[in-house]
């Protein structure tokens, strides 16, 4: 079976926004608006170096919402993979749930097993690609991403700046903790680097 590392997008891959109309940060709504963030591209590349696919799992309610259309996220997706491209990282596949219980928009508006914290993408990605989720990792910059991997089976990378996790006393409420806390996702594919040399028994340097 294949082993992936399966990546959060929004503040993993690419920089939040301040959206003024909503008075909000939330997710990039268009194109122009998306940005990858620092060292992104290095992270993803030694992923694909280290023989792990690399998938994308994200909840996108602002399609929900009404923020954006299906249209929108589609395009900062094909910017994304080819900004990546560029830089020779792939992306084997994106898996996104557009569903919110409270979405304005009728078709999207559902309680359902696709959105984090439920592992329902984690579950489908496995099925598709083959992948041994005990085996794999998961790393976003949320609560929701550590339940979802939790649920799923994968070990969990917390993305958090600060050398503070202000995050762990809900984690800790909720009775999920992360297995690591990294500051960003090349730190992240940098742990995993050194875990899989000590499950292989080599030195690190």
């Amino acid at each position: 079976m294949r082993r992936a590392v399966f990546l959060d997008r929004d503040g993993v891959i690419n920089a939040m926004v301040y959206h003024t109309e909503f008075g909000l940060v939330d997710s990039p709504a268009n194109p122009e608006e998306f940005r990858l963030l620092p060292n992104v591209s290095e992270a993803i590349r030694s992923i694909n170096q280290l023989g792990f696919l690399a998938i994308v799992i994200s909840n996108q309610p602002g399609i929900a919402k009404g923020k954006f259309s299906p249209a929108l996220l589609e395009a900062m997706t094909e910017k994304m993979l080819i900004e990546l491209r560029q830089e020779q990282a792939n992306i084997d596949a994106v898996y996104y749930c557009f569903h919110h219980p409270e979405g304005v928009v009728a078709e999207y508006r559902a309680i359902c097993e696709c959105r984090k914290p439920k592992p329902g993408m984690l579950f489908k990605a496995a099925q598709e690609w083959d992948i041994s989720l005990p085996e794999s990792y998961f790393i976003g910059d949320g609560i929701t991403d550590v339940q979802a991997g939790y649920a799923a089976g994968v070990s969990t990378l917390l993305v958090y700046p600060s050398s503070r996790c202000y995050l762990c006393d809900e984690l800790t409420r909720q009775k999920v903790q992360p297995d690591h806390i990294v500051k960003n996702l090349l730190d992240g594919v940098h742990l995993i680097r050194q875990l899989e040399q000590q499950k292989q028994g080599q030195v690190i340097l």
